[in-house]
């Protein structure tokens, strides 16, 4: 009878410890960025560690710059100028690399890698973090294109530089643009708003990796919100807003009007739900009324995964919001939408 009741604990915390691991590796990414989830599995697949996955995924939307919200030629600020916003982090570690008004230099995430690995800072910004990768072997190349041109001169000249993120004011009456009206923040107007979020105004990858050994890597890559004040930084490349991870918990990234997630760190609040046992689902649900409990017209999604491979998401302010995953249970990669 001894035996038989020590053969049950075996049988038991043997599947028990089987099922924690039957879903790894996995990852997750906002949006419909089928190629950027791609190639994060394939490194994953190939036994790669998440950082890797984070990176080369997230580079992948910024060569191909999905939506015109990731990468070079998208997203001009008042001047005309794209500059983009990277994070990586290492749930492992929990060593954090980001980069915020990046000038000239196209890859982003490998940037924001490089002060993670390179240095023991976690944040460079603006010309200083160009001077910081062009030291670092990096290529400095105009970010702008044809088509981000043809939206500035637009916007610029025939919209009268609306819509725009001022209050109210115009801040340099010499200058021939405007006159500038007050930004209906928030709320659906008839006037245009850079902040109605949809597939072509979300700002952010966010990606979310568990590999093989059960380490967790976040990382995001944005040009920002398209018209932007020059100089401004939304949630993206800020730890716990824009992504999270902690190896003993999981990870998640959030999407969307940056300006205003990035009060609440959305993100780092989903981790810590999970933490207290709530599901990835119900974590981002949380994560997401937080914010609207004082944003209630604002627009936005979080995605969660568990360190175990379990995921979920919420939204707030769309119809509805995509988002992939692709773990070992799948033969390829799965779009989700669920409702907000």
């Amino acid at each position: 009878m001894e035996l038989v009741f020590k053969l049950f604990w075996i049988y038991y915390l043997t599947n028990l410890f089987v099922n924690s691991e039957s879903n790894r590796p996995i990852v997750i990414t906002t949006w419909q960025f089928h190629n950027a989830s791609i190639k994060a599995w394939s490194i994953l697949n190939d036994g790669g560690i998440a950082l890797d996955a984070i990176e080369q995924g997230a580079s992948v939307c910024e060569i191909q710059q999905c939506d015109g919200t990731v990468g070079y030629g998208g997203s001009p600020d008042e001047n005309s100028e794209t500059t983009l916003d990277a994070l990586i982090m290492d749930g492992k570690t929990m060593n954090v690399g980001a980069v915020g008004a990046l000038r000239r230099i196209k890859s982003a995430i490998s940037v924001a890698r490089h002060v993670l690995e390179h240095t023991t800072h976690s944040f460079l910004v603006g010309e200083l973090a160009t001077q910081f990768a062009v030291q670092m072997g990096f290529q400095e190349e105009s970010l702008s294109t044809q088509e981000s041109q043809e939206q500035y001169t637009k916007w610029h000249n025939q919209d009268n530089c609306q819509p725009n993120f001022w209050m109210a004011v115009k801040p340099d009456p010499t200058k021939q643009c405007g006159p500038y009206h007050e930004a209906k923040r928030f709320f659906k107007t008839d006037i245009p708003d850079v902040r109605i979020i949809d597939q072509y105004n979300h700002d952010t990858i966010g990606m979310v990796a568990v590999d093989q050994n059960g380490d967790v890597a976040a990382g995001t890559s944005s040009n920002g919100a398209k018209h932007k004040i020059p100089g401004r930084i939304g949630d993206s490349p800020i730890p716990g807003a824009g992504a999270y991870a902690d190896n003993h918990v999981g990870g998640a990234a959030a999407t969307g009007d940056g300006d205003v997630m990035l009060r609440f760190s959305p993100s780092f609040l989903a981790v810590e739900e999970m933490r207290r046992g709530a599901s990835p689902t119900d974590a981002a649900k949380t994560a997401i009324k937080r914010i609207a409990l004082h944003f209630p017209n604002y627009m936005g999604a979080v995605i969660a995964l568990s360190k175990d491979g379990d995921y979920g998401a919420a939204c707030h302010g769309m119809p509805s919001f995509p988002f992939i995953v692709q773990d070992k249970t799948r033969a390829a990669h799965e779009l989700i939408i669920i409702k907000c």
